[in-house]
């Protein structure tokens, strides 16, 4: 199985277009273009998560005019999309049409391929205590890394091939959560990643 995206080249930067963060605020934040094909037979749904794997620990150091994330600070997952129940015949995802601009306080319904579920991302507990942006962030939302991070952020698609229809998931899951409720259903996984960064010495 391999999976693609026409919205940015693999390995490559991701265009500010589907970003949620650019240098002076704000970005479309429209979901990138998705493809995939050589399923394998047997498969009942599909799984997406997006992980960015690069994300600081040291909250005190984000966003500081005066300190430089240092490439070598240990780093976390950051989830941007956790999606289940996929049918098994979708192959495409269109640009923008899961996410389309940044919605305050998150995303309450948002649209995906018909029967998808779609779970929390991790601005859920970034905006948490924002009286302007807190609450429940579901679907996707994309990149916008600290502006004094040295580090090039990756952002990983990754498609999982299932063997059932419905995951065993709680109403409101996490990527967590499904990573749980595959374990012994994955027939096949492919992934696509770009990169992004708003540190200007990258520019």
């Amino acid at each position: 199985m391999r999976v693609w995206s026409d919205s940015f080249e693999n390995t490559r930067p991701i265009p500010a277009e589907f970003a949620m963060g650019q240098p002076d605020g704000f970005a479309p934040n429209r979901n990138p273009h998705l493809a995939w094909d050589g399923v394998p037979d047997g498969t009942a749904s599909f799984a997406l998560l997006c992980i960015d794997p690069d994300a600081p620990t040291v909250p005190e150091t984000v966003g500081r005019e005066d300190v430089q994330i240092p490439v070598e600070q240990p780093r976390a997952y950051f989830i941007h999309w956790a999606m289940a129940d996929i049918a098994p015949d979708i192959r495409t995802i269109a640009a923008g049409s899961c996410s389309d601009g940044v919605t305050a306080r998150g995303k309450q319904h948002p649209q995906g391929p018909a029967g998808a579920r779609q779970g929390l991302n991790d601005y859920t507990g970034w905006f948490a205590g924002d009286a302007q942006m807190g609450g429940d962030y579901s679907g996707y939302d994309g990149p916008y890394p600290p502006f004094n991070d040295l580090r090039v952020h990756r952002y990983f698609f990754r498609l999982f091939a299932l063997d059932v229809a419905t995951l065993d998931l709680p109403k409101r899951f996490t990527a967590h959560d499904v990573e749980r409720a595959m374990q012994g259903h994955v027939l096949a996984e492919a992934a696509v990643h770009g990169t992004y960064t708003l540190n200007a010495g990258h520019a």
